[in-house]
């Protein structure tokens, strides 16, 4: 594998990893704090800011990153200064524009996305959840410009350390916020939550920070890569937009699949069910276990962060040997590091959702028949980014509209046939859909294919069985003399088969050898001294 594209890569999945881990252990304290009855009105301001936010940034971090990789790899470091001073300003005018878009329209958003006979959440405390976030529409795009171009110098550490300390804040503001409202103030559950919402803006502000600090740091090396420019093309504004534009669509389109996807749930999901009952299936789907979810898809996103610079630089220069290389060892990697997660994960979702949230039987089944589908949601940002990076953007938003377009067509009558199943169903059906077109795109244009893949693919795969065996029967005889009555009792339990399936896992990789083909010298280095 490129040492550039595993550096990068391991600087954001590390960022990454920490920041999702602290995204999922604070909701810990704020369920118990705001209670399972109140904590979907969290998702319902959330989905309509993502998709504001996504097009508010119009894909600025990657597309930002692929036009200034584009020109520093010609030598022209002068266009990305240019188009950088210029689209700060331009992001500033985006954001407010949006923050005012989404905070006025908030009520129309409420009444399309909440059923007039749903008696969980009224109008009002969606609308002002959503106005609430609205507010970090301001800060962010600016925020995700200079983190675009930091990755187009292949510098990923700002994006990383930033993303962690806008996390940090955000959860403390969050935390501290909800705690005063409902046990100093005496506040309802839900203008906590409102309250919560608005820590994404002050979490934004703490990111800007960082990455103001880094500007500062590397400034003065930028200043003489610009002195040693070795050409310049003189693009003008308008050619910059004009060539942002091109790659930012796609972008958008990229950035928004999922809530996209979450979308439809939302506008769909409370209509199709046709359940009696209390529970917040739609807030369970879409916010507790999606968050577990999304877990062992921070590798995915790490990847297609990294990628594009990289993927643009060999695609640019012709090399079209090493090109297919990368995405050799691309794929490998996402399918060997995310496979198993999702297999552990799945095999303990009683236990997971135990321990983040409470025992709950209609809970853990979401998310084990929901854990799966953490694979495609890895392979489409990936695969998505990849035609980013080899100016096949078009078919990024085709291919996404018909994933899309499935969803929406199937998602009421599964719904209606299987529940939350059959939401989740739609969703498997659509996202494979747009990833198998993404993929014969490069096969088409590219002429990729690679037989090691589909055997090293089929070799992990028997790897996976091997460990879900173990682990099965680890669990079982766990839960048989040591029963999980308590968070404690599932945490052990987590810990306890976790640790025997990665030894599982890690011992097969290593005595069969693919682990070290995949990563290299720096793994051999360390295996050697036990016998790999």
């Amino acid at each position: 594998m490129s040492n550039n594209l595993f550096k990068g890569t391991a600087i954001l999945t590390l960022g990454l990893f920490l920041s999702k881990v602290l995204g999922v252990l604070y909701i810990i304290p704020f369920y118990s704090m705001v209670g399972e009855e109140n904590i979907g009105l969290y998702q319902y301001a959330y989905i309509p800011y993502n998709l504001m936010l996504s097009l508010a940034i119009s894909g600025a971090p990657i597309a930002f990153s692929k036009f200034v990789s584009k020109y520093n790899t010609l030598g022209d470091y002068q266009t990305g200064r240019d188009l950088l001073k210029s689209g700060l300003v331009t992001m500033m005018i985006t954001g407010v524009i949006s923050f005012l878009i989404l905070y006025f329209f908030a009520e129309p958003l409420a009444k399309i996305t909440i059923d007039p006979k749903e008696d969980i959440y009224s109008l009002t405390d969606v609308k002002e959840s959503i106005q609430w976030v609205s507010f970090a529409l301001i800060v962010v795009p600016f925020m995700s410009l200079l983190r675009g171009f930091f990755q187009g110098y292949s510098y990923m550490m700002p994006t990383a350390v930033s993303q962690l300390v806008e996390q940090i804040v955000r959860i403390i503001f969050l935390l501290g916020g909800a705690f005063v409202v409902i046990n100093i103030m005496n506040g309802s559950p839900k203008l906590a939550i409102q309250l919560a919402v608005l820590s994404a803006f002050v979490g934004a502000l703490g990111g800007l920070v960082v990455l103001y600090y880094y500007w500062k740091q590397k400034k003065p090396e930028y200043d003489q890569l610009l002195l040693a420019s070795t050409s310049s093309y003189d693009v003008g504004l308008k050619d910059m937009y004009k060539e942002i534009v091109v790659y930012a669509i796609p972008v958008v389109f990229l950035g928004i699949a999922n809530p996209l996807f979450q979308f439809v749930d939302l506008l769909t999901f409370n209509r199709a069910m046709n359940v009696s009952d209390d529970i917040d299936y739609l807030g369970i789907l879409n916010l507790t276990a999606h968050k577990l979810v999304m877990i062992p898809v921070m590798l995915a996103t790490g990847f297609s962060m990294a990628l594009i610079p990289l993927i643009t630089r060999y695609f640019t220069t012709n090399e079209h040997n090493q090109l297919a290389r990368t995405l050799d060892n691309t794929f490998q990697v996402l399918y060997f590091l995310t496979l198993p997660a999702v297999v552990g994960m799945t095999v303990l979702a009683n236990e997971l959702y135990h321990l983040f949230y409470q025992q709950s039987e209609v809970g853990s089944d979401i998310l084990a028949h929901y854990l799966p589908v953490a694979i495609l949601f890895s392979l489409f940002p990936v695969t998505a980014s990849i035609l980013q990076g080899i100016n096949q953007q078009k078919w990024i938003i085709l291919n996404l509209l018909v994933g899309l377009l499935i969803k929406l067509a199937l998602n009421i009558p599964f719904i209606g046939l299987w529940e939350t199943n059959g939401a989740i169903a739609a969703t498997i059906i659509g996202y494979s859909v747009a990833i198998f077109m993404n993929l014969a795109v490069l096969v088409v244009t590219q002429n990729y294919r690679s037989k090691l893949l589909v055997r090293r693919i089929a070799l992990i795969s028997i790897m996976n069985v091997i460990m879900l065996i173990v682990v099965v029967i680890a669990r079982l005889l766990l839960v048989h003399f040591m029963p999980a009555e308590s968070k404690l009792g599932a945490l052990v339990i987590i810990l306890i088969v976790g640790a025997i399936g990665g030894a599982v896992y890690g011992y097969i990789g290593l005595r069969l050898g693919i682990a070290q083909k995949l990563f290299g010298e720096r793994l051999t280095k360390y295996t050697k001294k036990f016998g790999f």
